[in-house]
């Protein structure tokens, strides 16, 4: 168990990035640290396949610039990635021989819990789409 893996107050992250074809490497990079740091290291590669799913949608589908936020609490540990565009994503069915296509049902299958939202008025005109892993329980209570 890490240091850091139950913090008595939330530890809240955050990155931003261009909308280009590097952005997915540097924000599942970012996450795997964030996991390992706070002793999730067995929930790090989950995490960072579904971040690099939702900053690879950013880059094709999305608007302006990726906005990331992890926030890790004694519970749980939830991952925010936010662009410039209204037009939430919607799942499609991939055939069979395409490439792309499957990333929110992989972001769906590998994490706790998901969703989007779209911004408030007063927040600009972008979306947010999150994905949570639940902290193990044995990460949940103090050792010290």
């Amino acid at each position: 168990m890490g240091a850091h893996a139950h913090p008595e107050h939330p530890h809240r992250y955050t990155l931003s990035a261009p909308a280009l074809p590097t952005s997915p490497r540097l924000c599942r990079d970012f996450v795997r640290g964030i996991f390992t740091a706070s002793g999730l290291s067995q929930l790090a590669e989950a995490a960072a396949l579904c971040t690099s799913e939702l900053v690879t949608n950013v880059h094709r589908h999305g608007k302006g610039d990726v906005r990331m936020a992890a926030t890790v609490q004694h519970d749980r540990v939830r991952v925010t990635v936010h662009d410039d565009s209204p037009e939430l994503p919607s799942p499609r069915r991939a055939a069979t021989d395409e490439t792309n296509g499957r990333g929110l049902f992989l972001v769906t299958a590998l994490s706790d819990i998901c969703g989007m939202t779209t911004d408030e008025p007063a927040e600009g005109t972008g979306k947010a789409v999150w994905f949570e892993f639940n902290v193990p329980p044995a990460h949940t209570k103090s050792t010290v």
